[in-house]
């Protein structure tokens, strides 16, 4: 029996199909792997010999092997398969089978950039804003066209804006550029007394804590207090000393890195000068005043019933100061201090709430930075004197100022002076009264060197005295 298969060489006519014969010999056991003998057909095998290779589509293709041959048995049935002559050139010669992957090789998901990917909180966000802003712009679009033609925008309000004056660019030489800079370093000061809370002002004197104020205001305190800044926050404070004739006191505070003021000339100011009054009056805090120098050198007698009496020769201003306002600083057109506001005029009766009318009187810086610079370093202020005494009521009559006695030993007697001598001018500055001589001396630090004018008879003489410490 044959496996459908007919073998022929190329060109050979076919032979008819022939039953097999019964009992054919086999052509026994196949021959060893490298003898050289072909192996033999089993029974039911037909070979018809060698033939040359197949042309046409499948040549070189190899050639079947007859089921039942000793190479059939020596291979699966498969192995040949690349060798079936009904196969299709185009299938795949091999079957691929999955690799199995061990677990944790699996290699790391690569993402495709240009994927759509889920959106983000930041898009989630964007969409309803963008949405909002939409609705938003429409919305006004939609109003204005309903109030033009309501006829609510036929008004228009105000001119045209234009570039603003010089004085509303705050710049630094102007007057809010000046209190800008003035403001942080002043301050509130409270003291608790039998009579209650009494309130004044102050300015920082120093980096480490000073701070210049009125001796009225901290007059009838233990010697604590309590500083209120700028910025709202508050500190203790003690009484470092005080003055009551010169009426200048010093507290310090426990507090460092604070921002001093700058200190002017007094001296060189002149009638009709801009000036800022800051402080606290009636209790408001950080409030600033403008005016200008209204006369200078205005001597000033002042004090309580039962206190000390204070002279100085003040600097006048027109600028609002109200109680509350003692001890603030006055300063100038470029932010200095040139005095402590301490006084004011006023119409009201004795015992009654005195307010501003645009008389305040300041002592000057001068005479102010020098009797702090003696509290900080000795606790008391020295008190210049010329070393002789003014005459009562009426003294001054006909002009200038008599003296009543002179001390042998002191200033006025070194310069020639004597008693009945009248003082006209003193450096320079009339005396009328007695307080004028007095408070312009206090004026002026102990070993100046000033100008008297004075009248002895009929005749003028010029003298120079130099001014010396009170001896107590």
């Amino acid at each position: 029996m044959t496996d459908g298969w007919e073998w022929r060489r190329d060109g050979e006519t076919p032979a008819p199909a022939r039953p097999p014969e019964a009992g054919a010999p086999s052509a026994g056991p196949p021959a060893a792997p490298g003898s050289g003998t072909a192996p033999v057909p089993s029974a039911g095998d037909t070979v018809a010999g060698p033939s040359p290779a197949p042309t046409g589509p499948y040549a070189g293709a190899p050639r079947p092997t007859a089921i039942g041959s000793a190479a059939a048995d020596a291979s699966p049935w498969w192995s040949d398969a690349l060798g079936d002559p009904w196969r299709d050139p185009a299938a795949p010669a091999a079957v691929v089978v999955p690799q199995v992957v061990a677990a944790g090789t699996e290699p790391e998901p690569v993402t495709d950039p240009d994927a759509p990917g889920r959106p983000t909180l930041r898009h989630l966000l964007l969409i309803p804003v963008i949405t909002a802003l939409l609705a938003g712009t429409l919305g006004g679009a939609l109003g204005y066209a309903f109030a033009v033609r309501g006829g609510a925008a036929g008004t228009v309000l105000g001119a045209q804006a234009a570039e603003p004056p010089a004085l509303a660019q705050r710049r630094p030489e102007s007057l809010a550029g000046v209190a800008e800079r003035v403001l942080p370093s002043v301050v509130t000061i409270r003291v608790s007394s039998l009579g209650g809370i009494s309130e004044g002002s102050g300015f920082i004197a120093s980096a480490d804590g000073h701070v210049i104020t009125n001796d009225h205001v901290v007059a009838n305190s233990s010697g604590k207090a309590s500083v209120v800044f700028n910025d709202g926050s508050s500190a203790p404070a003690t009484v470092v000393g005080q003055d009551p004739e010169s009426d200048i006191a010093v507290i310090k505070v426990n507090r460092t890195g604070l921002r001093p003021v700058e200190f002017g000339d007094s001296d060189a100011l002149a009638v009709g000068d801009p000036v800022l009054a800051v402080g606290s009056p009636l209790s408001l805090a950080n409030t600033v005043t403008a005016g200008i120098v209204s006369a200078l050198d205005r001597t000033m007698q002042a004090g309580e019933p039962g206190g000390p009496v204070r002279y100085y020769a003040a600097i006048q201003t027109d600028a609002a100061v109200n109680h509350g306002n003692s001890g603030g600083p006055l300063v100038d057109g470029a932010g200095r201090v040139v005095g402590v506001n301490s006084t004011i005029k006023s119409l009201v009766a004795e015992g009654q709430e005195a307010g501003n009318i645009g008389l305040a009187f300041a002592i000057p810086i001068n005479q102010a930075k020098r009797v702090t610079q003696e509290i900080i370093g000795t606790g008391k202020a020295r008190r210049t004197v010329i070393g002789a005494q003014v005459g009562g009521p009426g003294a001054g009559a006909g002009g200038g100022v008599r003296l009543a006695a002179v001390e042998p030993s002191g200033p006025a007697a070194g310069a020639g002076l004597k008693v009945g001598d009248v003082i006209l001018k003193l450096d320079g500055r009339p005396t009328t009264e007695p307080t004028d001589l007095i408070a312009l001396v206090r004026k002026f630090a102990p070993g100046s060197v000033v100008t008297v004018e004075f009248r002895r008879g009929s005749a003028r003489r010029n003298t120079s005295v130099t001014l010396a410490a009170d001896a107590k």
